[in-house]
């Protein structure tokens, strides 16, 4: 009773239209950033290595190497400072938590791409 009126109270503030992307895929992930009064939209591009939560709750957790140095984030799927997700190609995975990346290095931290629906384009 108490999750689905919380579910009902929660409805209002989801996002209508959510992408579909899985762990292990490779997303750009628009957010938009707040500069005095300005606003802006900067891409962030990694490898989601975890998400966790439902309904408004729910947050994934992107990760990219910037020189020699590792960079996570993580992002609320349902904030407004998350203009899109945009995936760009899937990768191969048998767990649902990829904190191994963390430790690898060079071209070991690229997974091998798996042909999909969501990241080809294709209906």
């Amino acid at each position: 009773m108490k999750t689905e009126l919380i579910d009902h109270v929660e409805k209002k503030s989801l996002k209508p239209q959510l992408p579909y992307f899985e762990v292990g895929d490779t997303v750009d992930v628009h957010c938009r950033i707040q500069e005095g009064d300005k606003s802006r939209v900067q891409i962030f591009s990694g490898t989601v290595i975890s998400k966790k939560g439902r309904g408004l709750n729910q947050q994934f957790t992107v990760r990219r190497m910037i020189g020699d140095e590792g960079v996570e984030r993580t992002f609320p799927l349902n904030s407004p400072s998350v203009a899109d997700v945009k995936p760009i190609r899937s990768g191969k995975t048998r767990r649902a938590k990829l904190y191994y990346l963390r430790e690898r290095t060079g071209k070991s931290v690229k997974l091998s791409q798996k042909r999909t629906d969501h990241t080809t384009g294709v209906k």
